[in-house]
């Protein structure tokens, strides 16, 4: 005869191990697809030959070059408005695009760039910026950092 209670012991042992292996494996996808979104703003090399892909990121260059601080490093998060509600800097904490259109007056768009660089003793320095296009030209908003 067999024993009923055995089998049903086996059958839930069987699928509390299935259960287990499942989450153990999303889990696993779960946490490289987080490391892979990190991955999509990744850090460039702005030397002399690097093309710009905008303004901004134009507007460090050529900075950089009158101060003969090539290379510079950037970071560049464009208009997203989960890293601006992480942005940290000396005058907007955790904000969003409508608190800076109260702020800046003639304001059209607005980006976030990290930039890391070293100075003439070999520090190295890294800031977040935020720039801000009002009335027709590109400035620096603020700087400050990026909380987790």
């Amino acid at each position: 005869m067999i024993d009923m209670g055995a089998k049903m012991k086996t059958s839930v042992r069987c699928l509390t191990c299935l259960i287990v292996f499942a989450v153990a494996i999303l889990g696993g996808l779960a946490c490289k697809g987080s490391r892979n979104a990190g991955d999509a703003y990744a850090w460039v090399t702005v030397d002399a030959a690097y093309a710009p892909k905008d303004a901004v990121e134009e507007f460090i260059k050529n900075d950089a070059e009158m101060r003969d601080a090539l290379p510079v490093y950037i970071k560049n998060y464009g208009h997203d408005p989960k890293i601006l509600a992480r942005f940290k800097g000396k005058q907007f904490a955790k904000t969003n695009p409508n608190v800076l259109g109260m702020f800046f007056k003639g304001l059209d768009d607005w980006m976030i760039v990290d930039i890391k660089y070293k100075t003439e003793t070999e520090r190295e320095v890294q800031r977040t910026m935020l720039y801000v296009f009002e009335n027709k030209q590109w400035k620096v908003g603020d700087t400050g950092e990026l909380l987790k």
